[in-house]
């Protein structure tokens, strides 16, 4: 079957400063899909995905060319509404970041910069998003209290609620289980296969077993080089570079 193209990257470069971080880089990503980032610490992998939605564009040292074409349009066009874009392609970052205020306060909080103000729509938009999230059983009773008193996991998977609530078409997760507990990453993980049914979703990852268990797509990166993109088993079984093949046997990293 024909998969859909959601996102497309094109000839992208990215400097910090002289240093170049990125080179040359060139994927799709696609609709109700996951594709996984892997390779080594500083091979590009949180850049790029910073990239897709312009985190970058925080860090004045930042220079890039090329493009990413998002709704027919290069999301680095002047007339892109950094705001909107964030949006539509939500991130989820490595440490769990809940704000210092209510479960609920936390999952409205986009629509609250919106305006919405229903409480109505609220509510059901907190039910919906915390269901969606995997988390709202453990916290329908106590969604008043302060967020920062939940686990790590529980935050973390509060954080993909509040993404979910502004509906995303694309969701970014920089290592979102790294600082987590493997029954913490477990749920996760099964929130993160049932929200593909849904929303299109790229992952970094240092962990080979999260990316060949939940994704469909892998690329591997080395050094600001994608050096190959391809179905996950195909990358972990029968890769077509020598450095991947490496890497995925464990010889560095």
């Amino acid at each position: 079957m024909e998969k859909t193209s959601i996102l497309t990257v094109k000839d992208l470069n990215l400097f910090y400063g002289k240093k170049q971080a990125l080179q040359n880089i060139n994927m799709e990503f696609y609709e109700n899909d996951i594709t996984a980032l892997i390779g080594p610490s500083g091979c590009g992998k949180s850049t790029l995905l910073r990239c897709i939605n312009r985190m970058n564009d925080l860090i004045s040292t930042v220079s890039i060319t090329g493009e990413i074409i998002y709704k027919g349009k290069n999301i680095f066009d002047k007339s892109v509404d950094t705001v909107d874009l964030r949006k539509e392609i939500g991130m989820v970052f490595q440490q769990p970041n809940p704000f210092p205020f209510s479960i609920y306060e936390n999952v409205i909080y986009g629509l609250r910069l919106k305006g919405v103000k229903d409480k109505a729509k609220l509510d059901e938009v907190v039910e919906n998003s915390l269901k969606a999230a995997n988390i709202w059983d453990e916290v329908k009773d106590i969604l008043h209290s302060s967020a920062l008193g939940l686990s790590g996991g529980q935050q973390q998977r509060v954080c993909i609620a509040r993404v979910l609530a502004v509906n995303p078409d694309l969701i970014l997760l920089d290592e979102p289980t790294s600082a987590l507990d493997p029954i913490s990453s477990g749920r996760v993980e099964e929130t993160l296969l049932e929200l593909k049914k849904n929303y299109s979703i790229a992952i970094v990852t240092h962990n080979m077993q999260q990316a060949s268990r939940i994704s469909d797509r892998t690329a591997f990166m080395l050094n600001g080089d994608l050096i190959e993109i391809n179905e996950t088993k195909n990358i972990f079984l029968n890769p077509s570079k020598k450095e991947t093949e490496d890497y995925v046997a464990g010889k560095f990293g």
